[in-house]
């Protein structure tokens, strides 16, 4: 039954895909001016920016939108990303393959913020600004152990979110899938019904890390990872992170730059997809 749904979710985006690549089809633009790197947050995938992605062709930019481990059609199963490094592995591997003298704008959405610190501390020659969007932001003061544990807390009992517990149910659970109720009133609750219902057809369990596993992996320096520009795109009725909870990130762990999104949830590219795309223009182009 499981397979069974997983492989019709596979053929819904396959399908978005394909529509997706017929409708942004046409005249070929000139060289993109700007590279922009997507990484999604906890259970999606690179599916959750295609309203972004659309713009920013239809714009004649370039755009990758990644799936990280176990995510979106990532072949990974949630059991395969037990350590960061394996869950992060594809925006690595793609930060690898870029010409050395290529810079990207580096985008990053809720826990995607932890993966593209991780770019930064390893690449910080290969990105000419980082965005953190309603994301996770770790530092030198808050660090991201703390950080993960307090934004992990309130998912984990929330409505019809679904645990597992691999270990044993004497243990912390293991992994963890978003439901459909959460989804509609905690996540896409002033975004449109459509993109809510797709949601819940498509978001995948993602791996619950402990602190020593955030600790081991998230080791930031001010000379890679502080090198590397940094703006934070607040998004005021989120009820994943809420705005308290950013600020306290912004006021902690300090970026070069702070907007807010007026009415988004915490999903802004599909409740606000055009002031997010304004927003990472004008990132991108200062």
């Amino acid at each position: 039954m499981k397979k069974s749904k997983f492989l019709t979710s596979l053929a819904v985006l396959i399908l978005l895909l394909s529509f997706a690549n017929a409708t942004m089809s046409g005249p070929k633009r000139p060289k993109a001016s700007k590279h922009f790197v997507l990484v999604h947050g906890a259970g999606l995938g690179a599916w959750s920016w295609y309203k972004i992605v659309a713009l920013m062709r239809s714009s004649g930019h370039n755009v990758t939108a990644l799936d990280l481990g176990a995510s979106g059609i990532n072949p990974k199963q949630v059991r395969e990303v037990r350590n960061l490094s394996s869950y992060f592995s594809p925006l690595m591997e793609f930060m690898v393959s870029l010409p050395a003298d290529e810079k990207v704008v580096l985008v990053g959405h809720s826990l995607g913020g932890f993966a593209i610190s991780k770019a930064m501390e390893s690449f910080p020659g290969k990105i000419s600004v980082a965005v953190f969007v309603a994301a996770l932001m770790p530092g030198q003061i808050l660090d991201a152990a703390t950080i993960y544990n307090e934004a992990s807390r309130g998912s984990t009992s929330q409505l019809d979110n679904h645990l597992t517990y691999d270990n044993g149910p004497t243990n912390p659970p293991t992994s963890i899938r978003i439901g459909p109720k959460y989804l509609a009133t905690d996540v896409y609750q002033t975004s449109p019904i459509q993109d809510c219902a797709l949601a819940t057809t498509v978001v995948r369990p993602f791996y619950l890390y402990s602190s020593d596993e955030i600790t081991k992996e998230m080791v930031l320096s001010r000379k890679n990872y502080g090198s590397v520009r940094r703006t934070y795109i607040v998004t005021p009725e989120d009820k994943v992170l809420p705005k308290e909870f950013q600020l306290r990130m912004i006021e902690k762990n300090p970026p070069d730059e702070v907007e807010e999104i007026q009415g988004s949830d915490h999903m802004p590219m599909s409740s606000k997809p055009l002031q997010l795309f304004t927003h990472l223009m004008r990132i991108a182009n200062k």
